[in-house]
């Protein structure tokens, strides 16, 4: 299993935001998704992603409906608005201006 590591603060949005670009799921299905992806380094609790998830929804990022899961259970299933797409487009371009930056940062420091 690969070493935790703690999501940046600031790119809980995004990574929700991207993973319900993929399509539609549930908050487990969502923690699960940035858990598999991450190789494991990365760990969503319930406690940070529900809040999310409610406050996207009353921006209008996410819209969301009850239905039955696969293990016969009702789950909240979350899905990304036009509004949530371009909240996604300016969440990416300001983590790669971010990394891009902390890299430089972090190479005139080597120097």
């Amino acid at each position: 299993m690969a070493d935790r590591s703690p999501i940046l603060p600031g790119t809980l949005d995004l990574l929700v935001l991207k993973t319900l670009s993929v399509g539609v799921l549930h908050g487990y299905g969502i923690a699960q998704h940035i858990h598999r992806l991450s190789r494991e380094a990365l760990s969503v609790e319930e406690g940070s992603l529900y809040p999310v998830l409610q406050r996207m929804e009353t921006k209008g990022w996410v819209t969301s409906e009850w239905k039955q899961s696969p293990t016969n259970r009702q789950a909240r299933y979350y899905r990304i608005t036009a509004a949530g797409r371009r909240q996604l487009g300016a969440e990416e371009a300001n983590f790669h201006k971010s990394v891009a930056a902390t890299t430089r940062v972090l190479r005139g420091a080597e120097s």
